[in-house]
């Protein structure tokens, strides 16, 4: 049996720090970093998406990165391709591959497999858009709760992408993408601890992101997505552009509402955003759980990774971290 190669999974909801973690990881340990991350796969969205900057991708070497044009499309199936290959040429290099971000359905399919899904049916997806223009989307939730409760606990009732999607799947299949999903086992690429970086209180959390959030405003984000607006080959219904922060701004820009009134959606979205992340991880035992706060991330990161590289790491049922 061969022997799987070591990787480290730093996660967490968004804005809790989680590339700074992994730059401080770096000062401790050799490492390259695979961004876990469905927007920043994408050239021209780097500010709403908080994307390293030049100094950090120098000091470091980051994978999954503008790889993609806005008007392309990169998959969940495209990421596990990818990490699984890059985690073997990095580990081939004598370095650590550590895989960050917070795009939680990417992590889903690497540690639990890709369930056979059905292709986009283009008609279909056109027919649930007319139906949500009329009813919007949380009664599409509703119909998709009566149909697959699981998944519609998982998805936001203002979360148009996945609702469409699980409503597809169950037409075109006539069985729950939760059916699908819970029949599908990944092959193992790695052996991983898997860090999640938490905050101290949901108050604590709500202010950092909304400092992150002027900041970006600060930096050009309205100009950033005005650049992509421009472009012909993209509408609000592309993948990038549907992504939180970018959606808000093109309705915006489409003349939907104000740019105050845009600056809250966006502030409100990632909040919801964030939410769902931190359930993902608090569903999920193998997490283990690391408070976000600088004084003590950077010591606990490197106490765990060090341990884990050395084969002395506790499985999470075994040792409690606070």
């Amino acid at each position: 049996m061969r022997e799987l190669p070591q990787a480290v999974v730093i996660s967490g909801p968004t804005g809790i720090g989680k590339s700074q973690a992994a730059l401080e990881l770096a000062e401790a340990v050799p490492l390259e970093i695979i961004s876990v991350d469905s927007v920043q796969v994408y050239r021209g969205l780097d500010i709403g998406t908080a994307k390293p900057d030049a100094l950090a991708r120098r000091a470091v070497a980051h994978h999954l990165i503008d790889i993609r044009d806005a008007a392309d499309s990169y998959s969940a199936g495209d990421f596990v391709a990818d990490a699984g290959r890059l985690i073997g040429e990095i580990s081939n290099r004598g370095r650590l591959p550590v895989l960050v971000g917070g795009t939680m359905l990417y992590f889903r399919a690497l540690f639990g497999g890709l369930a056979a899904m059905p292709l986009g049916d283009t008609q279909f997806r056109q027919h649930v858009d007319n139906r949500a223009a009329l009813h919007g989307w949380p009664t599409l939730h509703a119909e998709l709760a009566a149909i697959d409760p699981i998944a519609a606990s998982r998805i936001h009732p203002n979360d148009p992408q996945r609702i469409q999607r699980a409503l597809e799947v169950h037409a075109l299949t006539g069985r729950t993408i939760t059916q699908l999903q819970a029949e599908t086992r990944a092959e193992p690429v790695a052996s991983f601890l898997r860090i999640a970086l938490v905050p101290s209180s949901r108050s604590e959390l709500h202010e950092r992101l909304r400092r992150r959030l002027t900041a970006m405003f600060a930096a050009g984000f309205v100009g950033e997505v005005q650049a992509l607006h421009a472009r012909a080959d993209l509408s609000r219904r592309s993948n990038a552009v549907r992504a939180v922060g970018y959606q808000q701004l093109w309705q915006h820009l489409d003349g939907d509402f104000g740019l105050e009134q845009a600056q809250a959606r966006v502030l409100a979205a990632t909040r919801q955003l964030a939410k769902r992340q931190l359930t993902w991880i608090n569903n999920d035992p193998a997490w283990l759980r690391v408070d976000a706060d600088a004084a003590t991330r950077r010591p606990t990161v490197c106490e765990l990774v060090r341990d884990f590289l050395s084969h002395a790491w506790l499985p999470p049922d075994q040792r409690a971290i606070v």
